[in-house]
């Protein structure tokens, strides 16, 4: 279910007035039939995946807490987590390894080994399509239509690892109460594109009866307001710009594709953080408490302050069950370095099945390894900089935005070729002012545009939160934000871009 249609506006209003009608034995249920309806309008057989995976790790981490520390309680951690990425790897990833493998062996001329792999359980994959209602295909027509990815697959099954790996590690109990375990894997507000919870922020939030508090739906509500003034006004009205380049990037000229990227870089966050701010907000009127998301990350003066902003709740699962583990910051510092841009690596292939995905990963990774070798190669030198100039702060901060803008045409690209990104890029550094802009607005509408995102900037940069205890400014601001989305939003219903991770 879109979080931007009626459908929703209806379910979300029918919830959360149900849900504080009932007793706490009722709230759980309702929550969680809510929430496998929620899922289900996407499509139904999802839901068995789903199940599949909550199941596994519910008995998982119930014998994880029985078994005494040894082989067997880390062999019973390895199933459980091989379980999670294997259904992830198969549903995400199979298509993009078996042409990647395939493509390898043609070049070295291996033709009949590639033909053999190009047909491995094509039979089998082709019960999947069968089963998800999709017509059967053979060879590369297989891999192009195996489109049954379920929707925030990677969302969910982090938050399902996360869970086990605590109980593992002694940080969080083993839950009994099956039906709130598999709430806290549902919870619709974040179910398909996060926040990607942590057991020992959530799981206790379940067993917890919330009065209903005025404030608390104040609060909500005015976030959920401006998550949607974010997806619609603003992402959705980039999303045409971007689209109007994007589609057809050989038509157009430097300027037009580098305003599109700039585009983009506006239209990601909007739509991604928007879509956080209505998950947020959604649970925060009802009591709940979900972690933050985004801290306003294009005003990081550093690519590293960058990603301790952006996608909060992934950048640090990352740190700590792969980062950490591989050994952090306790090992050489060649190993460090290796360990950053194995995360930034696997964090690309996260987001997609594609090598544009992963070149965006590994382009991050090197932004780090570069600020690295340069603050070491600077304090050796004893070079310094002035840090509390307001000059030097902003170029900071334009430089670290251009380095993020330019990732993003691969992010952007993921569908087409890896050369048609570099052919945007070229374009864009090396031609940017060839011609002039070719947009699908008039100049008024771009100038909208931008006057819309100036807004947006100074509210979080300088209006970081609403004063809901102010309730008459709460019944002014609300309805006139709502009014805003339905006067000047692109009302298309475009589903929010992270929903195909």
């Amino acid at each position: 279910m879109l979080f931007n249609s009626l459908q929703f506006l209806l379910f979300f209003v029918v919830v959360t007035l149900t849900y504080y009608s009932l007793p706490w034995r009722g709230r759980w249920v309702l929550l969680l039939v809510a929430s496998c309806y929620f899922y289900m309008v996407f499509k139904p057989a999802y839901i068995l995946i789903l199940f599949l995976t909550i199941v596994i790790d519910y008995f998982a981490g119930i014998w994880l807490e029985r078994t005494q520390p040894g082989p067997s309680r880390k062999w019973l951690l390895i199933i459980s987590l091989l379980s999670n990425i294997g259904i992830l790897a198969f549903f995400k990833y199979f298509g993009f390894f078996n042409e990647s493998i395939v493509g390898l062996l043609e070049q070295l001329n291996l033709n009949g080994i590639a033909q053999r792999i190009n047909s491995l359980d094509v039979r089998l994959l082709n019960k999947v399509l069968l089963f998800f209602g999709q017509p059967t295909a053979t060879s590369f027509e297989l891999i192009d239509r195996l489109d049954i990815l379920p929707i925030g697959l990677s969302f969910h099954t982090f938050q399902a690892m996360s869970y086990t790996i605590e109980v593992y590690r002694g940080n969080q109990k083993a839950e009994r109460h099956f039906g709130i375990y598999a709430l806290y894997v549902m919870f619709y507000p974040q179910l398909v594109a996060g926040p990607i919870e942590r057991p020992q922020n959530v799981l206790h939030q379940f067993h917890t009866y919330f009065q209903y508090d005025f404030e608390n739906l104040k609060a909500g509500l005015m976030q959920m307001a401006f998550g949607f003034f974010k997806k619609v006004v603003i992402a959705d009205r980039m999303a045409e710009i971007v689209g109007h380049a994007y589609n057809n990037p050989t038509q157009h000229n430097g300027l037009t594709l580098l305003v599109a990227t700039l585009a983009f870089s506006i239209q990601i966050y909007c739509d991604f953080s928007g879509y956080s701010d209505i998950a947020i907000g959604a649970a925060r009127t009802m009591g709940f408490t979900l972690m933050e998301n985004f801290r306003t990350p294009y005003f990081s003066r550093s690519i590293v302050e960058f990603w301790r902003r952006w996608h909060i709740s992934l950048s640090t699962w990352f740190r700590d069950y792969l980062y950490i583990p591989l050994g952090g910051n306790r090992v050489s510092p060649s190993r460090r370095y290796l360990n950053v841009f194995i995360v930034f690596l696997v964090s690309g292939l996260w987001h997609g099945a594609s090598w544009n995905y992963v070149i965006w990963g590994g382009l991050h990774g090197a932004y780090q390894l570069m600020a690295n070798w340069r603050d070491k190669a600077f304090s050796q030198w004893g070079v310094k900089f002035p840090e509390e100039n307001k000059a030097y702060q902003l170029l900071q901060l334009l430089l670290t935005f251009v380095l993020v803008m330019l990732t993003w045409v691969f992010f952007r690209n993921h569908k087409a070729p890896v050369q048609n990104a570099f052919h945007i890029l070229g374009k864009i550094i090396f031609t940017p002012f060839d011609g002039p802009l070719r947009a699908p607005f008039n100049t008024t509408e771009l100038w909208f545009c931008v006057l819309l995102v100036a807004v947006l900037f100074l509210k979080e940069k300088f209006y970081l939160t609403i004063p809901t205890r102010n309730t008459v400014l709460f019944f002014i601001l609300f309805p006139l934000i709502c009014l805003l989305s339905y006067l000047f939003g692109v009302f298309t219903s475009n589903q929010f871009i992270y929903f195909q991770f």
